[in-house]
């Protein structure tokens, strides 16, 4: 089975607990609201337009950037996901797809938002991730992505058995902020703020955050 059929298999068993676990993780997490809120604000500010949330799982970031008043829309790798996505927020588009492969014309996004969904991309494919996130993207439009960083060192890789309740068999990286920056740039998508804060008492590595423009 290949990483990306064991990727959506897993997200597919876990999909309803994994939405009940953290359907309400927001709520306690100012620093992500202010950045999403920043996102929010700068796609507005130039224009407004289409947005993306690629890796959306159920819906809990798409539904918050509606909130903020933008026109987004869902994409997942898991079908399981899009569905559970869909009965929360049925007013909300929601669709299966994937990063490297997304149903967008290019240039059609004001706005693209991987919210802790490029964790599960082998490195070495992350170009191709970040020129489909360039291609989709129109100048000028913004892009928000939050990611485990390492430790320390470069790209570390996890092996994840058991989550949300569930015995799974997934692969996930920890990704080293300034390796992805040099890959965004490479891709024609410039960083323009890095917020990177230490672990929370549940999690087990720093957090990472990139601000982006095309």
């Amino acid at each position: 089975m290949t990483d990306l059929a064991r990727t959506r298999a897993a997200y597919d068993k876990a999909a309803v607990d994994y939405a009940g676990m953290l359907k309400e993780a927001l709520a306690e997490a100012p620093l992500e609201r202010a950045l999403l809120g920043t996102f929010a604000e700068l796609v507005q500010a130039g224009g407004g337009g289409r947005v993306a949330d690629v890796g959306c799982g159920p819906g809990r970031i798409t539904t918050y950037l509606d909130k903020l008043g933008l026109d987004v829309r869902g994409v997942d790798l898991s079908p399981g996901m899009v569905e559970v996505a869909r009965g929360l927020y049925p007013a909300i588009p929601f669709e299966v797809g994937t990063m490297t492969d997304l149903a967008f014309g290019d240039g059609s996004l004001a706005g693209l938002v991987a919210w802790y969904s490029a964790i599960h991309t082998p490195p070495e494919r992350l170009p191709l991730v970040f020129a489909e996130f360039a291609r989709v993207l129109r100048p000028g439009g913004h892009l928000l992505m939050a990611f485990q960083a390492p430790i320390e060192g470069d790209f570390e890789h996890r092996r994840i058995e058991q989550a949300y309740g569930h015995a799974l068999d997934l692969d996930a990286y920890r990704l080293p902020p300034d390796r992805i920056t040099d890959l965004l740039a490479a891709a024609g998508i410039e960083v323009t703020t890095r917020v990177v804060r230490r672990p929370d008492a549940t999690e087990k590595s720093p957090q990472a955050y990139l601000l982006a423009v095309r």
